[in-house]
């Protein structure tokens, strides 16, 4: 069972190994690799866990194949050693979380004779990079294969069919953080650092404000790590306003569109260099993505622009989807350095300064290999005796197989999908569902109160059910019902409960 806030925040009053300041894919994969390796850990995340954007992906485990062609093209290292330790995490994710993150087929549609070699050669040299936790292999499809995946192409000269992975990461973020829960680890959302306890000069703790309540703790630690994405920079300056910066943020926009797929498309030709990806995601489309130099703001908005160049390169392919959408969302990457943003290498940075080590850049399928990086770094300067760690081997909360529930089939994967082998308890806490026609159970929002912290309606919406993601007029639709089974769970009055829901209905096109 999850510990209640209140017993969180009690907690954080105790000394600790290690504070963690963001609760997005760094943060928690931080959190878990300290609770396993046996440090006394907290995290607190000023939003809500996952809320920028660690859930806002492309929803892709995979190494990068423009990433792999920029390794080629420009004979660099680090782009290929980023791929192929990604290419293996891939599959590490799969194990430690089968209900959440499994295999995904992608067609790369060929137009032009030199691109069969070309793409073809390029897909296998993907293949042998991931090593032995290689996916299915890469094959060629036939003109007429193409055709019956994707009707609406141009005529083709056939394709390349490949494997990534696919994952659902808003929930993998949660797991990450309730597994480390359960564990004995302390994580608070909507606790926000305000300012850092400096002791001979080093930072060893910080002030936590709860943004729920207004109440402030200190919190004493040997070390604090900042690992907070785009704000990195921000929370830097909480201790020295003059640090130079570590980060060229960008923009990541994706759109949801209806328009049900068998298949992924990859199209590795864009106005701008990037690669183009129309996905299937629960039963819709997620075309993505860009990557256009952004401010690090803590909210950010598809652009208008962004939104329109999506459409326009889908456009060629399979017409016309601009009548399609459900939602629209942006995220942003924290790219370290500076120079354009599609060229940048999605690596990770570990930067200490007085004892605040920053945790920044990499990529969701690298969580893992970046808190490992830090936990060794950790032990180099502090002295500190840990164990091996048993990431890569330890399956998360709700990892198992499939369990039976009386439910119709959509339900029941959708379940499964979202909680694994606790789905069965989520379905005791109430099977009507939340909408008509949608695989959302009422008993879900309950759970989300209960055993994952949810404190408002779009922690709900978005981070635990993901429905606020994937359409947002029905996610509108659905937050009445959602405030009358939140009110009752955390003692909101129905004026409070009014204005949670107005503030939600306010905040769905930012999500946060």
């Amino acid at each position: 069972m999850t510990p209640s806030r209140e017993e969180l925040w009690e907690r954080l009053k105790e000394p600790l190994d290690l504070l963690i300041l963001g609760g997005g894919a760094t943060g928690a994969g931080v959190l878990w690799e300290a609770t396993l390796r046996g440090l006394r850990a907290a995290l607190v995340e000023a939003g809500d866990f996952g809320a920028g954007t660690s859930s806002r992906s492309t929803k892709l485990l995979h190494g990068g194949v423009r990433y792999l062609e920029l390794a080629v093209r420009h004979r660099d290292p680090r782009q290929l050693r980023l791929v192929r330790d990604a290419l293996r995490e891939r599959r590490v994710v799969m194990e430690l979380a089968p209900h959440l993150a499994r295999p995904l087929t992608l067609l790369t549609p060929l137009f032009r004779p030199l691109e069969i070699p070309y793409y073809g050669l390029g897909l296998k040299l993907y293949d042998l990079l991931a090593g032995r936790r290689r996916l299915a292999p890469s094959r060629y499809a036939t003109p007429k294969e193409v055709r019956a995946l994707f009707p609406g192409l141009p005529p083709t000269l056939g394709g390349i069919l490949y494997q990534d992975g696919q994952f659902a990461d808003y929930r993998l973020n949660l797991a990450l953080i309730l597994s480390a829960l359960a564990r004995g680890a302390v994580a608070l959302n909507h606790a926000e650092a305000t300012g850092f306890l400096l002791k001979g000069g080093r930072v060893r703790g910080a002030v936590v404000r709860d943004r729920l309540r207004g109440r402030e703790v200190e919190v004493q630690a040997r070390a604090v790590v900042n690992a907070t994405g785009p704000q990195a920079d921000r929370v830097r300056h909480l201790l020295d306003p003059h640090l130079p910066p570590l980060l060229t943020p960008s923009s990541g926009t994706h759109l949801v569109l209806d328009y049900p797929l068998r298949v992924g498309l990859l199209l590795p030709r864009t106005r701008d260099g990037r690669v183009l990806f129309l996905l299937p995601w629960q039963g819709r489309a997620l075309l993505g993505t860009t990557d256009l130099p952004a401010e690090a703001t803590a909210c950010p908005l598809p652009r208008e622009e962004e939104v329109a160049y999506l459409l326009e390169e889908i456009r060629p392919y399979l017409g016309d989807l601009s009548n399609r959408v459900l939602a629209a969302w942006a995220g942003l990457r924290p790219l370290v350095g500076k120079g354009e943003t599609r060229l940048l290498v999605r690596d990770h940075l570990i930067v200490e300064e007085q004892g605040l080590y920053t945790l920044t850049g990499g990529k969701w399928t690298t969580f893992r290999l970046m808190a490992l990086d830090l936990l060794e770094r950790l032990a180099r300067d502090l002295s500190l005796s840990l164990p091996p760690s048993p990431s890569h081997r330890t399956p998360l909360l709700g990892a198992g197989p499939r369990p039976p529930l009386p439910l119709p089939e959509g339900v029941a994967e959708h379940l499964y999908a979202h909680y694994g082998t606790l789905a069965p308890e989520v379905a005791a806490l109430g099977d009507r569902p939340l909408l008509p026609g949608l695989p959302y159970l009422e008993g879900e929002v309950v759970w989300a109160v209960r055993e994952e912290l949810a404190q408002k309606p779009l922690d709900v919406l978005a981070r635990r059910l993901g429905l606020a993601l994937l359409d947002r007029k029905r996610a509108e639709e659905a937050l009445p019902r959602v405030g009358d089974l939140m009110a009752p769970l955390l003692g909101w009055d129905d004026p409070t409960k009014q204005a949670l829901l107005l503030e939600a209905r306010k905040a769905l096109p930012t999500l946060c």
